[in-house]
């Protein structure tokens, strides 16, 4: 968080930016069947928000939830349909 002095001469902090949805108290935004998942790595190179990462197999996993939006394009395109939304 960062600090700014407000009128009276003491320091406030800014709230960190907040996502749309919150996912600190629930599922994570997304499941990936990785049985079904042939790492194609067209969710990786598609996501605008860059939520997935590879694993040392190459396929995706999670790395940024609280940068998921629930575009629906990962799981739209994904030609296994190895990945669900938990909240849509």
């Amino acid at each position: 968080m960062s600090a700014s002095t407000d009128a009276a001469g003491g320091t406030t902090k800014k709230p960190a930016s907040q996502s749309k949805y919150d996912y600190s108290k629930g599922p994570a935004p997304l499941n990936i069947n990785l049985a079904w998942c042939k790492a194609c790595n067209i969710c990786i190179a598609l996501c605008p928000q860059q939520v997935f990462e590879p694993d040392r197999d190459g396929k995706p996993v999670i790395a940024r939830a609280e940068n998921c939006t629930q575009c629906t394009i990962c799981w739209i395109h994904c030609p296994d349909f190895a990945i669900t939304s938990n909240y849509k």
